[in-house]
């Protein structure tokens, strides 16, 4: 695959720093809802049968002591929505997506900055990693036909190491980068 139909999708600027040269950049700003708007309005002006793969690149804090490094999760949910009592209400609601070519993990999204022992460890039952624009991305990707890879390089242990995250990103946006050189 090459550069021109790939559309690297990263929360903030610092993440994407090692972006190769000749990929379509979309910065989205952190969070959900402006993960999804930015990735669904540049979908838009594609042509559907000219879809490009989104590669969203960004920094994720690990929910289990042994992980580390980089992960192409197969799997992302949606952590903060209260799904049970949405179903019980009589409708769907979309809290997991499968992702094609991904690997064994399993990626949380919410818009929640997972910064403390105790939520990580409630939320580390159900996932390995998490992230507040993953699942926004893969869900906007996904509605249009996309193709989505989700790649996350761990940052942090969310937990009161979050808040060295800004001093973190560096490496993180590096391996990334790496990434991207490698496998698109």
């Amino acid at each position: 695959m090459s550069a021109n139909n790939v559309l690297v999708v990263s929360a903030t600027k610092s993440e994407a720093a090692y972006v190769p040269q000749g990929y379509e950049l979309l910065i989205t700003g952190i969070g959900k809802v402006s993960a999804a708007t930015a990735v669904a309005s540049a979908l838009s002006r594609y042509e559907r049968e000219n879809l490009p793969l989104v590669v969203n690149i960004g920094t994720a804090g690990a929910l289990h002591a042994h992980h580390g490094g980089l992960y192409v999760p197969g799997v992302v949910i949606n952590h903060d929505i209260s799904s049970t009592a949405i179903r019980a209400l009589g409708h769907d609601v979309a809290d997991h997506l499968l992702l094609d070519g991904g690997d064994d993990s399993v990626l949380a999204t919410g818009d929640a900055f997972i910064a403390d022992a105790v939520t990580r460890d409630a939320l580390a039952q159900r996932a390995d990693l998490v992230d507040m624009e993953g699942f926004a991305i893969a869900f906007a990707a996904q509605a249009v036909g996309a193709n989505c890879r989700l790649v996350k390089h761990v940052s942090d242990h969310a937990d009161d190491s979050a808040m060295d995250w800004p001093a973190m990103i560096d490496a993180s946006a590096r391996e990334l980068g790496r990434w991207l050189l490698d496998n698109v």
